[in-house]
């Protein structure tokens, strides 16, 4: 009698799954590979790594091959694994927000680098998403309290469970709404607002990697004709709802900040410099109420 089958090792479905990544034209599979072999295993990819003789049970090699499938289809690793890290901390994510990504990390640092530190400030984050941005400034601001607003229930609903998970939640609240809350709210003030807004224009919509184009909400995305649309109506509202001295910085794409600056500026709002990303470009647009 034949014994029951051997388990897999971690090395042969590590090659097995590089291989079906490539031919479905993934740049990064042999990496998506091992950070999805470490995911279903429960480990850490360098641990993984220097094991790659380990036998996988059957159970777990099953659902390794299930998210291979997942990303062959250029679904992101970040949403088969259900988290992402930002700022040094682990976010839940899925495919009702964008992914957090290091670009958004620029207004995050931008932020930080304008307001001293120690004191109380009340922190608005307009279309929060998974809410990274807030949550990331509330971690590093502990006499800060924070509103996140975004349209999208599912999104809000994220970002109370990221909040819980931080530890963050007895110091924000969440609100339905586009962009800022109903009139009754009007008189709110925030010494600092920050977004990352839809910027891409709809028609490079088409074009962008699979893995965006099929798999974030295009509501995220979709900045109208020009990409700008979103910062005409931040234009408008964000004067009005900046305390004295008060503080905004605005994720821009590539190539769009001076148009941004300009939009702002010409709504009464003062200059306070752009910052870059890591490779380079123009990624933040910070201004000042007067």
């Amino acid at each position: 009698m034949s014994g029951a089958p051997r388990p897999a090792r971690a090395g042969d479905l590590l090659r097995a799954a590089a291989r079906r990544l490539n031919a479905a034209g993934v740049d990064s599979a042999r990496l998506d590979a091992e950070v999805l072999l470490a995911h279903v295993l429960g480990t850490e990819r360098l641990v993984l790594l220097l094991d790659t003789e380990r036998p996988v049970p059957a159970d777990r090699a099953a659902a390794f091959d299930a998210c291979v499938e997942r990303r062959a289809v250029r679904e992101p690793v970040a949403q088969i694994v259900g988290r992402r890290e930002f700022w040094g901390l682990d976010f839940a994510v899925g495919p009702d927000v964008l992914t957090p990504r290091p670009d958004s990390e620029t207004v995050v640092a931008a932020a930080l680098d304008r307001v001293p530190g120690g004191r109380a400030l009340r922190v608005c984050d307009l279309g929060t998403g998974s809410g990274c941005l807030l949550l990331a400034l509330l971690s590093e601001w502990p006499g800060a309290t924070g509103l996140g607003i975004d349209r999208s229930a599912a999104a809000l609903a994220l970002a109370r469970r990221n909040a819980v998970a931080l530890g963050l939640a007895d110091r924000v609240s969440w609100v339905e709404a586009d962009w800022f809350p109903p009139a009754e709210d009007a008189a709110a003030r925030f010494d600092v607002i920050v977004s990352n807004p839809p910027y891409i224009p709809s028609a490079e919509i088409a074009g962008l990697a699979a893995e965006v184009r099929d798999h974030e909400p295009r509501g995220a995305l979709d900045g109208g004709a020009d990409g700008l649309a979103a910062y005409r109506r931040l234009a408008a509202l964000v004067p009005d709802r900046l305390a004295a001295g008060g503080l905004c910085v605005l994720e821009v794409g590539a190539g769009q900040a001076a148009a941004v600056e300009a939009l702002l500026v010409a709504a009464g709002l003062i200059s306070d410099g752009v910052e870059r990303d890591l490779a380079g470009v123009a990624r933040a647009v910070a201004v000042r109420a007067g």
